[in-house]
Formats: C-alpha cells, sequence, structure tokens
C-alpha cells in the first residue's frame, strides 16, 4: 500500500487552482522574511514598497540566492544583497560579528538562509496549493552580472531596509504544464513511461 502522504495525485476532474497573486504571494514573503529575520538572526528589518516587474532583475553587484519550487505549481524565489549584508547576516545566523568578506561560511549562510525563507513561503503557499518541493539553494557572487530565471513571466519584488543595507526577495510562481503527478521513486506504482 503507498502511503497517501508520498503522491499528490489529483483526481482528473479537479479544477487547479486558480493562480495565486501578489495580493497572496507579497504577504507571504513579507512575514516569512521577517520572521527569519526576528527569530534566526535577530536583526532589524523593515519593508520597502512591495511591487512586481514583469522583468529579471538588471546587473547586479553582491550575493544572489536563488531557490527553486516543484510540484503541480513551479517558481523560483530570489534572495539578493550586498557582500557586506550578506556577511552581517551570516555572522548573525552564527551568532558571532559579521565576516570580514565573502566566504564559503558566508554563501553557506546565505543559501541556508534564502532556504528559510522560501521554504517558509512554500509552506504559507501549500495550504491552497498542495504539496510543493524546493530544490538546494544555489548562492551566486560577484560584480556586474545578471541572473535569469528561465519562463518566469513576472516577479512579485518584496525590497527590504536594515540600518543602511537593503535586501530583495523576489519570488514567482505558475502552473506546472508539464506535471501530471509527482513520482516517488521505488514508491510510485503508475503506468506512465517514466516509472515503468
Amino acid at each position: 500500500m503507498i502511503d497517501p502522504t508520498l503522491t499528490s495525485l489529483a483526481p482528473a476532474d479537479a479544477a487547479p487552482a486558480p493562480t495565486p497573486g501578489s495580493d497572496e504571494i507579497i504577504p507571504a514573503v513579507l512575514s516569512a522574511t521577517q520572521e527569519v529575520f526576528a527569530t534566526m538572526l535577530n536583526l532589524p528589518l523593515e519593508s520597502v514598497t512591495p511591487h512586481e516587474e514583469a522583468s529579471d532583475p538588471a546587473r547586479f553587484d553582491g550575493v544572489v540566492a536563488l531557490v527553486g519550487v516543484a510540484g503541480d505549481w513551479v517558481g523560483t524565489g530570489r534572495i539578493s544583497c550586498s557582500a557586506k549584508f550578506a556577511c552581517q547576516i551570516a555572522g548573525a545566523l552564527m551568532m558571532s560579528d559579521p565576516y570580514d568578506s565573502v566566504n564559503e561560511d558566508v554563501l553557506d549562510g546565505i543559501a541556508e538562509v534564502s532556504n528559510m525563507i522560501i521554504g517558509n513561503v512554500k509552506t504559507f503557499l501549500e495550504e491552497r496549493l498542495g504539496s510543493m518541493a524546493l530544490s538546494i539553494p544555489t548562492v551566486v557572487f560577484g560584480r556586474n552580472y545578471i541572473t535569469r530565471s528561465a519562463g518566469v513571466l513576472h516577479w512579485n519584488v518584496v525590497p527590504f531596509r536594515s540600518g543602511e543595507e537593503t535586501m530583495e526577495v523576489r519570488f514567482c510562481l505558475m502552473p506546472n504544464t508539464e506535471k501530471s503527478h509527482t513520482h516517488h521513486a521505488s514508491t510510485c506504482t503508475c503506468t506512465c513511461k517514466r516509472c515503468s
């Protein structure tokens, strides 16, 4: 017998949930980010006016973390900040002074913080949209570079300020048009080409 918590097979006649709009996503991002900063980092954080953008961000200097979301809904969470703020965040996560420069510990810290924030957004949205999974975070550090998430039509953008530093959390989500159901290795008993 298959554990029903391991599959997300929806009845064929089930109507898909409407695509969540900025009225759902932005409050989820605000809440998730503020919770992580208050409980895990003990850093002050205030939001700046959230908005939507139809394009990928421009060239950037600093640290960017990308976390993919997959399931019946797919998307990306993107967190970006300056190198200096990344060092401060990683230090706060480790309950130490800010790091002097970006190193592996700082990149790992930003990966962990992005995983917590985007994971909390995912958990909030799962209440209505069903189970989703997260990818392992990818963290990039450099100068004058561009990141791009293929297929993203628009971003929900929530800027934040902490003292003199700024951070931006972006999130996009859309229906997965190529997915019929979730596969769980040896537990899947369907007869599709992938599992047979």
